[in-house]
């Protein structure tokens, strides 16, 4: 399945909002572990599974990433409900755990099935608490749409690294003045 978030993350830097960003993560990582149930299924399917399990990891680490760097920190600041930022601090450090144990593991090992599993029902009821808490409050306490930018900036920036995403077309960035002009002449 080709992957054209990385391309469109990297256009809609100026356009998307916090809030639809990390909404859209959400959807596509759920449709991920949609996807893994029904491998689970299918005999067979190791190569499959671990190809996904891959992308599930790595969409997770580069969404708690901005949302650790960038997102928490700017709602922490703003809305007065501390119990629930470290709930979610404690969520992505259990979230984790289990993606260093998959990256790690095979599909013919034990427990692995189980640990994306588990993986699967703690971001789920992770994401239910962003999207019916903290994100309301976000959305009353924050510039959304300028914590949006960064986000989006610092999404397509992990993508690259983690070999997901494209880089910068040449058009979008700007020149280097010339090596020779910038010497200095004795």
């Amino acid at each position: 399945m080709p992957n054209s978030r990385a391309t469109s993350a990297a256009s809609n830097t100026e356009k998307q909002d916090a809030i639809q960003l990390l909404t859209a993560d959400h959807k596509e990582v759920k449709s991920m572990f949609k996807e893994f149930e029904s491998l689970k299924e299918q005999d067979g399917a190791d190569d499959d599974k671990k190809d996904l399990v891959e992308r599930i990891c790595a969409a997770l680490t580069i969404h708690a990433t901005v949302e650790e760097e960038i997102f928490y920190p700017a709602v922490r600041a703003a809305i007065d409900d501390q119990d629930l930022m470290d709930e979610a601090d404690v969520e992505h450090a259990s979230a984790k755990e289990l993606i260093a144990q998959l990256e790690e593991a095979s599909p013919g090992d034990d427990h692995y099935d189980a640990k994306v599993t588990v993986l699967g029902e703690l971001i789920d009821h992770h994401v239910k608490e962003e999207e019916g808490q903290m994100f309301p409050k976000a959305k009353k306490a924050i510039d959304t749409a300028a914590v949006g930018v960064e986000l989006a900036a610092r999404k397509a920036e992990l993508e690259v690294e983690f070999g997901i995403g494209e880089p910068m077309p040449p058009a979008a960035t700007k020149p280097k003045p010339s090596t020779n002009s910038n010497k200095r002449k004795s």
